[in-house]
């Protein structure tokens, strides 16, 4: 996206059919404008990526704790099947140990 060489004209690239095309939009006061626009539309695009970033941060560091406590349980309870005789089949179901 943007102006040409000699900054005439302003450009800008979208998707049509998987292939990039470029199209003409204007110069002069009307290309400053579409430019404008399409850099406030940029702007907005990357601030919301920032926010959806931070919110997946945030909830990522909610959920540690619930992530060390299903470890812990699950180590609980590896260790009180095997305590019991039980063995683990395979890494899939546990299993009574014979004799």
């Amino acid at each position: 996206m943007g102006w040409d060489k000699n900054g005439r004209y302003y450009t800008r690239s979208k998707r049509v059919n998987g292939r990039v095309v470029r199209e003409y939009v204007g110069g002069g006061r009307v290309g400053e404008l579409v430019a404008r626009m399409d850099a406030i539309k940029r702007d907005k695009r990357e601030t919301e990526r920032q926010c959806a970033r931070l919110e997946r941060e945030e909830v990522a560091e909610l959920d540690a704790p619930l992530v060390e406590l299903n470890e812990l349980a699950d180590l609980l309870a590896r260790a009180a099947l095997l305590a019991a005789g039980y063995v683990q089949h395979n890494r899939g179901a546990w299993r009574k140990k014979r004799g």
